[in-house]
């Protein structure tokens, strides 16, 4: 993988963490959180998808065959803040 494709990975999983983070709701947290989110929102959402057997929809394909799921990764994303926001719920 080329430092290009490094980037372009980096900037991807930062727009899918954010749109996730913006679906269910999370305010909190930068760039790097965003990051994050959308590669722990990548690996939730293709277990996800595996177990329940459902395609990839949209993938980015880097130089060398390495393959990042889009909308699992967003989905992902907005799965994990959700139950992030559940389980650090404070009554006020």
């Amino acid at each position: 993988m080329s430092v290009l494709d490094l980037i372009i990975l980096l900037i991807i999983a930062g727009v899918c963490g954010a749109i996730g983070k913006a679906i269910a709701g999370g305010a909190r947290g930068g760039i790097l959180i965003s990051i994050a989110l959308g590669f722990i929102g990548a690996l939730l959402g293709m277990a996800l998808a595996r177990a329940l057997k459902l395609p990839e929809i949209v993938n980015y394909t880097a130089s060398d065959g390495t393959t990042f799921p889009v909308v699992w990764s967003i989905i992902g994303s907005a799965l994990f803040v959700a139950v992030i926001h559940l389980i650090s719920w404070r009554r006020v």
